[in-house]
């Protein structure tokens, strides 16, 4: 079979590819998914996202054992479904800071400044609260305030106003610092993924072609040129799908470089010792990995306010009730509720932390396991996660051998720079104040986590027992000019024609917040580069 675009990955940039460049009845568009449809009953009530971890529809990552955090492997949950991460993930919409972008541009890729790049953010969107020269209501991608919180939200803003943060209404407008309730992609008390908004509606379209459970094995690649894809389910099993204008990889920052190496593109020698012929030396395929990382500051609760209270069976039930029957309740919203956006010492003039707070705590020891909430306590409490922003260590994803159906090495080298180190410090301490402060008072009881905060050796080892990845990995096809760049500012992959990646791997530096509207927005800005070529 013969398209002229085939888009591997159903993630959130492929459900945005697939949709734009499909809306030309002329072009014909084929989307390949490992993952299957989005029929998972979880993944579309906002409230069920944590149940989604180590179920089907995630491929479940990890990390090698992380030098700087005694040595654990960090799990890196990724989306296995129509819709990918959208699908998954806790639905906060955050663009990130302008300078991120102009970081961008300053690097060489002309084109995305955060000038160039807002009308891509705003011709997606359609929110519903905000109306500004920073939003769109026009947009496919709903995007809306919380429609239930806890008043543990309203004690957090309060408190973060009297402890250095100025209350801000909407961090993606004029500036992203200060403390304010988060922006959700979230539509009539469902999840709004990237299916929801761009491929469902596109699917009707005849020449958009959607293959669900098709594992790609890789680009197929004659003369310098990308012709087409192998998929398979099995090792011994493949269909050929030929591509007449692109191959477009948007499978993520852990399968895009993983597929370029397994196709001859990357390091020489790296390819050469898992028998891979080197089509295309280009060294910086899997290089330049960055995630933001976040660790749990928390409090029990005097009253039952929050989401440990809803973890009990009887509760879950009557919730489920009050969702479908009612369109009411807890479950309209995912784990998250308010959020800050703060600077310390070490970048005074531009933030490079996030608070993100959510109602509910992991309890007083380290057995609870952070993404499985059948193991979090049921005495009532909040959590403000302190995030690093603008992390200075950097990974390396790589091939574990030839094996397409083998996961990649993925050694992220977490809190490697000490810088990394200092800010996550910092940022706890801030945030042991913040639940300290008198807004509080109706609900604190005490501190919990970390059990001794007496120091920053003590802060430091609540760091290395409870750090989690908020599992925005990026930057591994990086967009530039120097010699490890993977993709110029067009996204077209350096010396081979025919072959873009268009996902967060693309990113040179992360962005200073959570990363699935970047992700739209990078997919916006490559389709219309598409169909202008």
């Amino acid at each position: 079979m013969t398209y002229d675009y085939i888009i591997i990955g159903a993630g959130s940039a492929g459900c945005v590819l697939a949709n734009r460049l499909s809306e030309n009845p002329a072009n014909s568009v084929l989307l390949l998914e490992a993952g299957g449809r989005d029929t998972h009953p979880y993944i579309h009530i906002p409230g069920a996202y944590a149940k989604l971890h180590r179920s089907s529809v995630d491929w479940g990552y990890e990390t090698e054992p992380q030098q700087h955090i005694l040595n654990r492997k960090i799990y890196l949950p990724r989306g296995k479904t129509l819709g990918g991460c959208s699908s998954t993930n806790a639905m906060a919409y955050v663009r990130g800071n302008k300078e991120d972008y102009n970081d961008w541009a300053r690097l060489g890729n002309n084109g995305w400044s955060y000038e160039d790049v807002l009308p891509y953010f705003k011709k997606s969107e359609a929110n519903e609260d905000i109306h500004n020269e920073y939003h769109s209501q026009q947009g496919e991608l709903n995007v809306c305030f919380p429609e239930v919180r806890t008043p543990y939200s309203a004690a957090f803003i309060d408190a973060c106003a009297k402890h250095g943060f100025e209350r801000n209404e909407d961090y993606n407008g004029a500036k992203q610092a200060g403390a304010g309730l988060f922006q959700f992609t979230i539509k009539n008390g469902k999840r709004h993924s990237g299916v929801a908004a761009f491929l469902k509606p596109a699917m009707q379209r005849k020449n958009l072609k959607v293959i669900t459970k098709a594992h790609t094995k890789k680009v197929l690649l004659e003369g310098g040129r990308a012709t087409g894809v192998e998929v398979g389910n099995m090792p011994n099993q493949s269909s050929i799908y030929k591509a007449k204008k692109e191959v477009i990889l948007a499978a993520g920052a852990f399968a895009s470089p993983q597929l370029l190496m397994l196709s001859g593109i990357g390091d020489a020698d790296e390819l050469k010792q898992h028998g891979i012929a080197c089509v295309q030396e280009l060294p910086g395929v899997g290089k330049n990995l960055q995630d933001h990382l976040f660790v749990p500051i928390s409090a029990l609760s005097q009253q039952q306010e929050g989401q440990n209270h809803h973890i009990p069976l009887w509760n879950q039930l009557k919730d489920t009730f009050n969702y479908f029957a009612r369109n009411k309740g807890i479950l309209k919203i995912g784990p998250l509720e308010a959020v800050a956006f703060g600077s310390t010492n070490a970048s005074p003039e531009r933030v490079d932390y996030q608070f993100h707070f959510c109602a509910f705590h992991l309890g007083e020891g380290y057995e609870t396991d952070f993404y499985d909430v059948n193991t979090f306590p049921h005495e009532d409490g909040y959590s403000i996660l302190p995030t690093l922003l603008r992390p200075a260590s950097r990974g390396v994803v790589s091939l574990r051998d030839n094996n397409p159906f083998s996961y990649p090495i993925i050694q992220p080298n977490f809190l490697e720079a000490e810088a990394d180190r200092k800010v996550l410090i910092n940022g706890c301490k801030k945030a042991i104040e913040v639940l300290h402060a008198s807004d509080f008072n109706n609900y604190h009881k005490r501190l919990i986590a970390p059990p001794d905060h007496s120091s920053d050796d003590a802060i430091f080892l609540h760091i290395q027992k409870q750090l989690e990845t908020v599992y925005h990995p990026v930057g591994t096809c990086k967009m530039g000019t120097d010699e490890m760049a993977v993709v110029d500012e067009q996204l077209r992959v350096k010396n081979i024609e025919g072959l873009r990646v268009i996902d967060a791997s693309i990113m040179p530096t992360i962005v200073s917040g959570n990363t699935n509207a970047p992700v739209y927005m990078i997919a916006e800005k490559g389709a219309d580069m598409i169909l202008s070529a």
